[in-house]
């Protein structure tokens, strides 16, 4: 059994190949499904966010498990393997482990110490379940994981300052535009990173907020927790329809959607571009909200996630020592982890020593009740049946307990060595007359 990620990120590959390989959740069902139909595959999960697309499995063999995820991703975006090769990272067993423990930490993050993806990684691991992909390994890394990142979140001040796609897409508006107070803010979307980006334009002073969404109630309850407190602030809700017309009156504008088709382009924005006194459109959703063609007209301004990373820089340093403090916090889970992980090694044996010791318990007691007559048996068959159950279970505790304690690999293979040979754990099940192990 093998733990393997492959996948891309903001580190490997340009938003215009994440977006290919975007995963949407009402597709996530119909691919862990894909997934876990290959010989090789026994568990699967999908991280996919605006900056990564990672695929975490259970595989029995290793190479060709790697195979047949590559085959998923490229039947899947519909590039050829050649094109993907380039883009992706493959990582197995600890340094799979490892990853999975840094990427909930926000410690591989385009904002160093980011906070929204340990809910991401959350999310993931749920959808895993809920779609009968993750099984006893990916379930116990995920746990792993999500108790990691909390930790280095908890222990460490790397989650201060800007430290989502949405603060910092807010820090390069008022890098941009330096007054926010006097900007009309346009926000497309009403989700999580809608709603931090009110919070932090909020913190930024401005004052002349709009939300446009699909579902206005959605929009009115995300905008009603700032109303209260927001004194002086313009806030308007209208539906999507009306968004267009916005654009024109707007100075900064912000896409956030899950829509996997282009919301704005050159196209939109022509007829009164010329004649604008400056529109900035930041584009933080995956796939694209915003087409590239749009920054060709005069007075438009369009920026995405990566071109984020100037925002990011400002306060990477200011991070790094924290940073390295958070690592040492996540060596010690993934240590947990692997503990954990090289235990299941002895389940067989103990599966096998137990499975013997209840063939012997049920032949003895079959025996002690027949000796007994019918109508003892059948008043007391369930005191009996306890107290052979509870001898067994005695009896075995402490051998199972000193196993699975057992750190070392040689001293536990040569521990679970000694039981089969000791047990003739090959044969369960062939007792002797005189109620032993035969040979």
């Amino acid at each position: 059994m093998n733990i393997a990620v492959v996948g891309l990120s903001h580190k490997t590959a340009t938003v215009e190949v994440r977006e290919k390989l975007s995963i949407p959740e009402p597709k996530v069902e119909a691919a862990i499904a894909q997934l876990t139909s290959y010989p090789s595959i026994d568990e699967a999960a999908i991280l996919s966010t605006c900056n990564r697309m990672e695929l975490y499995v259970v595989t029995r063999e290793a190479e060709s498990g790697i195979r047949e995820i590559l085959q998923f991703l490229s039947e899947f975006s519909q590039l050829p393997l050649q094109f993907l090769r380039r883009y992706l990272f493959i990582l197995l067993r600890q340094d799979a482990v490892t990853h999975l423990m840094r990427v909930s930490a926000g410690l591989d993050s385009l904002v160093l110490g980011e906070g929204q993806i340990l809910a991401q990684v959350k999310h993931t691991h749920r959808l895993a379940q809920q779609y009968n992909g993750a099984g006893r390994v990916l379930n116990q890394l995920f746990k792993e994981a999500l108790k990691a990142g909390k930790d280095v979140r908890t222990k460490t001040d790397i989650g201060t300052g800007a430290v989502s796609i949405s603060s910092a897409a807010v820090e390069l508006a008022q890098l941009k535009l330096q007054n926010l107070a006097d900007c009309r803010v346009t926000i497309l979307g009403a989700g999580k990173m809608a709603r931090l980006l009110v919070k932090h334009l909020l913190s930024k002073g401005a004052t002349k907020i709009a939300i446009f969404n699909r579902s206005v109630e959605r929009a009115e309850e995300m905008i009603g927790e700032f109303r209260a407190n927001a004194e002086g602030v313009d806030f308007q809700v209208h539906s999507f329809d009306r968004f267009y017309s916005r654009l024109e009156l707007s100075d900064l504008v912000f896409t956030s959607t899950a829509s996997t088709e282009i919301l704005v382009s050159r196209a939109h924005l022509e007829p009164f571009a010329a004649n604008h006194p400056g529109l900035m459109l930041v584009d933080i959703s995956v796939p694209r909200n915003v087409h590239s063609d749009a920054n060709e007209l005069p007075n438009v301004h369009t920026y995405n996630v990566d071109d984020l990373q100037a925002v990011v820089a400002n306060n990477q340093e200011s991070r790094r020592q924290m940073a390295l403090q958070a690592e040492a916090l996540l060596e010690e889970s993934v240590l947990e982890f692997d503990l954990w992980w090289r235990s299941l090694e002895t389940v067989p044996t103990i599966s096998k020593l137990r499975q013997k010791m209840e063939v012997i318990r049920e032949q003895e007691m079959e025996k002690a009740l027949s000796r007994l007559g019918s109508e003892f048996a059948e008043r007391h068959q369930e005191v009996i049946e306890n107290l052979t159950r509870g001898i067994i279970n005695k009896i075995l505790h402490d051998p199972m307990v000193q196993l699975r304690a057992q750190q070392d690999i040689e001293t536990r293979r040569r521990a679970m060595q000694t039981l089969q040979m000791l047990f003739d754990l090959e044969t369960p099940g062939k007792v002797t007359e005189t109620g032993g192990f035969g040979s």
